[in-house]
This record gives C-alpha cells, structure tokens and sequence, in this order.
C-alpha cells in the first residue's frame, strides 16, 4: 500500500527486455533506500513494482508484459522522469489517500492553465474509469495522491500547488501525454457492493439515534 504522496523524482537508467518482459533499472539516489531489501514494492509513477536489485544510486525491478501494456510504463524511454514512493507502514503518516499501486488504465492531459501561483490541470479517462471519479473525491495521478475539482462527462480537473509542480515528474508532462490512473479503492467496493444487491441497510432506529433521520 502506498498514499500517493511522493517522495522523490527518479530516472530510467536502462530498459532490459528479458523475453517479453523488461528488467527497469532506476536512478533514484534521491530516495534513501537503507530500508529497503530485495523483495520490497516501490510505485514507480503510479505502479507497484517488486524490487529485484539495489545498487549504489538506486534499484532494478521486473515489469511484466501485461504492466506494459496497461500502463505507461510501457512507454519509458532511457532518462525519463518516474514518481517514486516506498511502501507505507503502519506508523507512517497517511498524508494522500490508500493507493494500492494498482493502475486502472490511462488518462490524457487535456490541459494546463495558470491560477495563481497553481496550475488547473484538466484530464481525460476512458469511460470504463470515468464513473469512478467524483468532484472533492481522491484519484491517483502517475502515483500523486490529488483532489478533484470537478467532472464533466469523460474528463476532471484538478489544482496542483507549485510544491506539486516541483517535486513530481509533473514538471515534465505536457498536454497529450498519457498518466496512470489509480480510482480511489473505496468507490470500486461501494459499486461491487451496490451491483451485487447485497449492501447492508442501516437500521432506522440507529440512523434516528445518530441524527441521520
């Protein structure tokens, strides 16, 4: 688990294919890895991967076919900025939202306005992801935990401070680059609980109680 908060800006130092699959090894010598071993996740712009090597100035994990194909991390070229985040523990502070690393698909930046010393920034997201997204709800953006502002059909935008702008591969993007979208985990399990007609009713007499009714 991850909170969408990122803690450094990472390079792609070399892209391996190893049969189908690529070996992505990551400058990261920004990000104080004294506390990760082999085996641990780090979300690489958005998407948890399992850490296969350490080196000096960073690590090298396993993106698999499907990863690829799914994600933008099939679009990597060598020197390309990443979003980096270690793991949460359970005494880190949950500054963003619980983001699982688990993209959802691919959204479009649509647009990039100034406001203020931020920037508005507006996406777009098939419609698969669409329903998902709520005005003041969380969303995942290439591993940055951000609020939404409004939805309109297929896109939304959100406000990213200059702090954000800063410290994120954000600085980088540009209009019609792609981004991975994460969906805030609890809007899936209220529709699977909705589709499966099996949601629990609260009870009348505790909403009465609690001032709901």
């Amino acid at each position: 688990m991850f909170t969408g908060i990122i803690q450094s800006v990472g390079r792609v130092v070399r892209l391996e294919p190893r049969g189908g699959d690529v070996r992505l090894q990551v400058d990261s010598a920004d990000l104080d890895l004294i506390d990760v071993q082999p085996g641990d996740s780090i979300a690489v712009s958005g998407v948890c991967l399992t850490t296969i090597t350490l080196e000096a100035r960073g690590f090298s994990a396993d993106v698999s076919n499907e990863t690829l194909s799914l994600t933008s991390l099939g679009r990597l070229k060598t020197g390309d900025p990443v979003n980096l985040e270690k793991a949460l523990r359970l005494a880190d502070r949950l500054g963003g939202h619980l983001v699982s690393g688990h993209v959802d698909g691919l959204g479009k930046v649509v647009s990039i306005t100034p406001d203020g010393r931020s920037q508005r920034w507006t996406f777009e997201v098939p419609a698969t992801i669409s329903r998902y997204i709520a005005a003041k709800g969380s969303v995942c953006l290439d591993g940055t935990s951000l609020t939404v502002n409004e939805v309109a059909g297929y896109r939304f935008g959100v406000n990213l401070i200059p702090h954000t702008v800063e410290h994120t591969a954000f600085h980088t993007r540009r209009v019609g680059d792609a981004v991975n979208i994460e969906v805030d985990m609890i809007a899936r399990y209220v529709e699977r609980l909705l589709a499966s007609g099996e949601a629990p009713k609260l009870d009348e007499a505790f909403l009465q109680q609690h001032g709901f009714a």
